[in-house]
């Protein structure tokens, strides 16, 4: 059963707020599990920003943030990293010092692709509902420029 168009901007509304949130919980949770946490400066630093969207959530913007650490982290860089290299020379030779510890890619990507996945089912189900209200109204069929060009009004 299709939604009507005011349920259905709810429903839009409720699941990205609702997404939003998670990808919050989602971070803090892979930064705890993979030990990504020193100070607790990252963990502290993931925020989901206000959501902006048009009234009928056809136009969404999301921001999180966190600290650029967090990015060296995930790809197994930082400071006296060569380049290309996970490698850090120290007192003893060269050592691995720096691994990959993937608390936002890998997730944030998949998630994404579910949320662009809802959105494209939701909006679709309300543009197939929207002409499927327009055909079955014979009078808005036989009353369009192309009907009374024909001769075929009502």
């Amino acid at each position: 059963m299709d939604q009507s168009p005011t349920d259905a901007i709810g429903t839009r509304r409720k699941f990205v707020e609702a997404w939003n949130e998670t990808i919050i919980d989602i971070w803090q949770e892979k930064i705890m599990k993979l030990g990504v946490f020193n100070t607790g400066s990252l963990w502290q630093s993931t925020v989901e920003l206000p959501l902006k969207a048009d009234g009928r959530f056809y136009d969404i913007t999301l921001s999180q943030t966190f600290l650029e650490y967090g990015l060296w982290q995930d790809l197994g860089t930082g400071r006296n990293t060569a380049i290309g290299n996970t490698h850090r020379r120290d007192n003893d030779g060269w050592s691995n010092k720096r691994k990959r510890r993937r608390w936002f890619s890998i997730k944030y990507y998949s998630s994404a692709m579910k949320l662009r996945d809802f959105m494209a089912e939701s909006l679709a189900h309300e543009f197939k509902s929207m002409f499927c209200a327009a055909l079955d109204d014979d009078n808005a069929r036989y009353n369009t420029e192309y009907y009374r060009r024909k001769g075929y009004t009502r």
